[in-house]
């Protein structure tokens, strides 16, 4: 069956309504998330209701600061993706508007929640804010339950044993200081770029390294430089590869890219979407004096790549 992404909250039919949901923004579904996401459950399972979240898109973010440096940890079809082994069954994924953006939280936890989702249980984070100007509180959320009927739990902040925070701020910083491993640890798996292969300038083919190009779009930018990878083609396979992600200081380009080399594959992916985890930084960019300095440093790049990833 898999999870129903639903992009609305109004004039729901009844058996779209009545979930036990978490909401949140949920930028990269990471284990700190998954905790409130199990609060749910738990409630829908108590309740006898199936389990929904509730997020936004655009990110609220996106809405308030429109000129803001590209931010986010996965796109609509990630998040649906990451949801699913969970056992969300509905993703109710609100547009986040100049409507939305003016509720009052009582109008939010009303209009949306109460009379749009009838939902039956919120299940938030200790840090959950909503409504104009950041209003409501999780406290403020659970007196609104009462009056209108649903119940509400708040889920406590959780570090990991070794006080990492599981925060979608800390996975930021771990990409941007190019340590994925911590990445991965917060997340609860590789961090992942999901996109369209678009045509590149085809230079890499003329040293025997054609590469898969993605347009990094409004995911935030890692470390600038060349990483192990893992690619899961259309077709389910899961290519090995080593990338490069920036603006290459040697033939510049204004906005950064990610150049895939996919090891041991032939085949054109044009037009195709993939997802590359980023597995391993392995170097910062760098210039070379031609192409057969750049070609032998692939080269040791990929012997890094292999090594890793085997």
């Amino acid at each position: 069956m898999g999870i129903q992404v639903i992009r609305n909250w109004r004039d729901l039919p009844p058996e779209l309504r009545g979930a036990a949901v978490a909401v949140g923004a949920f930028d990269g579904v990471h284990r700190g998330h998954q905790a409130v996401i199990a609060s749910a459950r738990e409630a829908a399972r108590r309740l006898g209701v199936p389990l929904g979240v509730v997020s936004f898109d655009p990110h609220p973010r996106r809405l308030f600061q429109p000129d803001a440096a590209p931010f986010r940890l996965m796109t609509a079809g990630q998040m649906a993706r990451a949801l699913e082994p969970l056992g969300v069954e509905r993703l109710y994924l609100i547009p986040f508007d100049a409507e939305m953006a003016a509720m009052s939280d009582e109008a939010f936890a009303r209009r949306v929640l109460f009379q749009g989702l009838g939902i039956a249980h919120a299940a938030v984070g200790f840090d959950f804010t909503y409504g104009k100007g950041r209003s409501g509180s999780p406290e403020g959320l659970r007196q609104h339950g009462e009056q209108m009927a649903f119940s509400v739990s708040v889920s406590e902040r959780r570090d990991d044993a070794s006080g990492l925070k599981l925060s979608s701020s800390a996975v930021r910083e771990a990409l941007k200081a190019g340590d994925m491993d911590r990445a991965a640890h917060i997340l609860g798996r590789p961090f992942a770029i999901e996109g369209e292969v678009i045509h590149g300038d085809k230079r890499g083919r003329t040293i025997g390294v054609p590469t898969a190009n993605i347009a990094m779009g409004d995911y935030m930018r890692p470390a600038y430089g060349v990483y192990a990878t893992r690619t899961r083609l259309p077709d389910g396979r899961v290519v090995k590869g080593v990338a490069n992600l920036g603006i290459r200081p040697m033939y510049e380009i204004e906005t950064p890219l990610l150049e895939v080399w996919l090891l041991d594959f032939d085949g054109s992916l044009y037009g195709q979407t993939v997802e590359t985890e980023l597995v391993a930084f392995l170097r910062g960019e760098m210039k070379f004096d031609g192409l057969d300095e750049l070609k032998v440093q692939i080269d040791q790049d990929a012997a890094a790549a292999r090594a890793v990833l085997d």
